[in-house]
Parts: structure tokens; C-alpha cells; sequence
């Protein structure tokens, strides 16, 4: 027999939650059935199907392993190391103070929207009225609503290559087929007109765009902008510009475009996602939003109805803060800090040989995604397990995932697999955090690749412990050793 579950929301507001079989349930109802372990199938297949996120799969395992006590640098999640500020925190206490602590509009107040307007007017040349904007519970739900609001099944959806996580999973959401376009190493990871053309079908319904990228840190100007918009001219294909890393820039000579400012026709086809996370160091207030044409806008505006209604009033309250109260200038010494830390990043990496290639200098967020491949045919050093035998079989690693087990295992550096952004040759750094961390983590990925990794001894069995495991795997505690 198998086991009943109910989500419930009782009359009154008393309880909100799965209800175990055989409790009893305020109104009389009563579930009978039989106790058991859930084996799976009583999820949807749309739930089955979806593969967890590397990049908070690897933050949780060093969070579990700083709990119990082990050294460990994480170089795992993309979130500032600054605190926010001080007009964002007093706007924050200030708004709960006097009582902004109310539903708002699903899309947002009207006082934030305006605001996101005329910001977006002043920064970025482009003109939306607060109808056309919706504020989101971070940038990710506007990503969410906008390929929700077009896309379905049948429909195919182009995402370039490395990409963020969430985007193949958020297209498969919608039922619509993410279609890859491959970008090059040598290419700084950019999208080119010729890829993009071969990715284009008579089913193609909209670009995922990540302008500076998560996870390279590459930023396409306005002239590489251009030449994927007349690939676009006369389809039907819109662009979902997630730009929520455009004021992280480094370039003062190729300021950072807006998809959207091209020109009327792309304006037309372009839902830009931006927010407060990256730049305004706000990742906790979960605020974002949607800019696009006014029939998206509202489409988006009615899915967050039935989703999750409005974003935080206090977040709101902070959001406008950090528009109105703090100055560009203020970003400027942040913005050079993260471009700084770039700079020693990428010259550490590049000093560490053969092993190690590096694109070319990415231009924005704070990433660097180096290709590792040429170690995947070495093998970690053997270790003694706890039967007095060694947990390594001097297997060569072979992938990505592979070698940021073993680099955890061995120097206590966590890094993220490139696998999980469709880059398998490579793994991801972000240099969000200070310079002496940054030190310390260098230090360690160099005396792994140089010192650690040798050619295989022969192998005593065919199976090796050393990948990160996915959703069907041991549980990732297994790979503290």
C-alpha cells in the first residue's frame, strides 16, 4: 500500500505542512495509511529529473566540514565578502521601524519600481515604465518567470556554454529542450555569431544571455552585442539578458551594454534580469527584478502571483536605498578590489605550468573558470583507510568532478566542478573574498597540481571514491575522508 501524503492548508491558518499518516488533521480528517520509506516514486518525474546545484551541493559539504571542526577555504559561491551599505542597513532598520512591514504590490511597490526606471534611464539608456518592471525574489525567479512566461513544450531555449548552473534546469522547468552553444577557452568563453547561428532552429524561442557570465567572468561589448542581434534580426527569438553582474566591470575603455540599448528591435525582444545580490553585497535580502516589454512584464507579474507573490516590503525598502543613496562612485573602490584579486588570481594560476590553462582576462563578476584537463590523467596520492588499506586505487582522476573531490580530500580547497556550468575540462574559482584567502587557496591548488598529482600507478580495481557524488551517489560526507 502505499503512503499517503498531503500538503495541507487548514481552515484558520493553524498548520501548513505535510501531514503524517495517521495524524490527526484540524477539521476532523483523518489520513490512514500504511507507514513507510519513501522509495522515490512518489515524486514527480519533473522533480526526478532535475540535477541538484554543484555550486550549493559543494558550499553545504564545507559548511558540514567546518562544523565538525576541519580547516577548510572555500572558493565555492559566488557571494561579496563586503558588507552592505550603510544606506542600504539604516533603510532596512528605518523601514521595519515604521511599520513597511505589509504586503506590497505582487510586482513590486511603486516606489521601488520607479526608482529601478530611473536608474536603468540614467546607467544603462534604456527606457521602461514601472508597469514594465516586476521585483523579484532575487534575479533567479526572474529568470525563472521570464522563460516560464514563453517558453513550453516544443520550444527550444539556447543557453552558451559554460553556463550558470540554474539555466538548462529552469528551461527543463518550462518544458521547453536547452539547446547548448560551445564557446572557446581561447575565445575568453564568449558567444560568437557563428556559434549561435548554428544553434538557431525554427524552434529556437529565446537566448539565455549572461552578460558579464557567471561562471567565466566573460563580457561581451557592444560590438560582439551587435553581431549576435543580427543574427537575430527578423526571427521571432527572444533574449533573456541576465545582467546582474554588469556593474562588477573592468574594462573603463568597453563599458558594459545593455542588450536591450542596441536598438527598438532588440528592446523589443530583450527581458533584462537584474538586482542588488552581486554589486550592493544584498545576497541575503533575495531582491531582483524583470525589465521588459509590457505584456512580459505582466505575464511575469501574473506567474509571481501564484508563485510567491511580492518580494520582501524591507528588501524593497533597502532596494531603493541602494539606488537613490548610494553614489557610483561608491562602487568604484569595490570594483577595483574585485579586479584586483583578478589579477593576482589569474597570475598564481598562471604560474603553475602546463597544468593549468587560463583564458583571457575576464572582464567582469568575479570568476575565473581555468581549464584542468591536463590533470585528469594523473592520479591523487594513495591514503590509508580507516581498514588499513588505502581509499585511493592510483586511478588517474579523469574529471572534474573528480579532481575537486580529491583536492578537497587532500589540500582542504573547495572549488566547483566545471561540469556542473557544461565546461568538464575546467573548474570554477571565484575570488569573492580577501587576498590572504585567496593566498592561502592558491597556495594549496598549486602544491596539489605540482606536488600532489603524479602519473598512475596500476590499478588494483576499477572503481575509484574520488568523484563528487550526484544526487544518486553516497552522501557527500563520504568525501571528507
Amino acid at each position: 500500500m502505499r503512503a499517503v501524503w498531503a500538503i495541507c492548508a487548514c481552515i484558520g491558518g493553524a498548520s501548513h505542512g505535510l501531514v503524517e499518516p495517521g495524524r490527526a488533521v484540524r477539521g476532523g480528517l483523518r489520513l490512514r495509511a500504511e507507514r513507510g520509506v519513501c522509495d522515490g516514486e512518489e515524486f514527480s518525474a519533473l522533480a526526478r529529473s532535475l540535477s541538484p546545484s554543484k555550486t550549493i551541493e559543494v558550499h553545504g559539504l564545507t559548511q558540514r566540514m567546518l562544523a565538525a571542526g576541519e580547516e577548510v577555504i572555500s572558493l565555492s559561491v559566488g557571494e561579496p565578502d563586503f558588507a552592505p551599505f550603510p544606506e542600504i542597513v539604516r533603510a532596512t532598520a528605518a523601514a521595519a521601524r515604521e511599520g513597511e512591514t505589509r504586503y506590497t504590490e505582487v510586482a513590486g511597490s511603486g516606489a521601488l519600481r520607479e526608482a529601478i526606471s530611473r536608474d536603468l534611464s540614467r546607467r544603462k539608456q534604456t527606457s521602461y515604465a514601472a508597469s514594465e518592471i516586476v521585483v523579484t525574489n532575487g534575479a533567479k525567479q526572474a529568470v525563472y518567470q521570464a522563460i516560464l512566461a514563453l517558453c513550453g513544450p516544443g520550444d527550444e531555449v539556447i543557453v552558451p556554454a559554460p553556463y550558470w548552473v540554474s539555466y538548462p534546469e529552469i528551461v527543463k522547468l518550462s518544458g521547453a529542450t536547452a539547446v547548448v552553444a560551445e564557446t572557446r577557452l581561447e575565445d575568453g568563453y564568449k558567444l560568437t555569431a557563428a556559434s549561435l547561428r548554428k544553434a538557431l532552429t525554427a524552434r529556437t524561442k529565446a537566448l539565455v544571455l549572461c552578460n558579464p557570465c557567471n561562471p567565466t567572468g566573460a563580457c561581451l561589448d557592444e560590438a560582439e552585442l551587435r553581431a549576435l542581434h543580427a543574427e537575430l534580426r527578423g526571427t521571432d527569438v527572444w533574449v533573456v539578458a541576465d545582467e546582474i553582474y554588469e556593474r562588477l566591470h573592468y574594462d573603463p575603455d568597453r563599458p558594459h551594454v545593455s542588450f536591450a540599448a542596441l536598438d527598438a528591435d532588440a528592446f523589443a525582444r530583450t527581458a533584462v534580469v537584474n538586482g542588488f545580490s552581486k554589486a550592493f553585497a544584498m545576497t541575503g535580502f533575495r531582491l531582483g527584478y524583470l525589465a521588459a516589454p509590457r505584456p512580459l512584464a505582466a505575464m511575469a507579474a501574473k506567474l509571481q502571483g501564484q508563485l510567491t507573490s511580492c518580494a520582501s516590503s524591507l528588501s524593497q525598502a533597502a532596494g531603493i536605498a541602494a539606488l537613490d543613496r548610494v553614489p557610483d562612485a561608491a562602487l568604484r573602490p569595490l570594483v577595483d578590489e574585485f579586479k584586483a584579486r583578478r589579477d593576482f588570481v589569474l597570475t598564481r594560476l598562471r604560474e603553475m605550468g602546463p597544468r593549468v590553462a587560463c583564458p583571457p582576462d575576464p572582464d567582469g563578476a568575479f570568476y575565473v573558470l581555468p581549464d584542468v584537463a591536463a590533470c585528469f590523467r594523473l592520479a591523487p596520492p594513495l591514503e590509508d583507510d580507516d581498514a588499513g588499506g588505502s581509499s585511493s586505487d592510483g586511478l588517474p582522476l579523469g574529471d572534474s568532478s573528480a579532481f575537486c573531490a580529491a583536492l578537497l580530500r587532500h589540500r582542504k580547497l573547495a572549488l566547483v566542478p566545471g561540469d556542473a556550468f557544461g565546461a568538464p575540462r575546467a573548474v570554477r574559482i571565484s575570488y569573492a573574498t580577501d587576498r590572504a584567502t585567496l593566498a592561502s587557496a592558491m597556495d594549496a591548488l598549486e602544491a596539489f597540481v605540482q606536488l600532489d598529482l603524479r602519473d598512475p600507478s596500476p590499478p588494483r580495481s576499477a572503481a575509484t571514491d574520488a568523484a563528487i557524488p550526484d544526487a544518486s551517489s553516497p552522501p557527500l560526507s563520504s568525501l571528507t575522508g
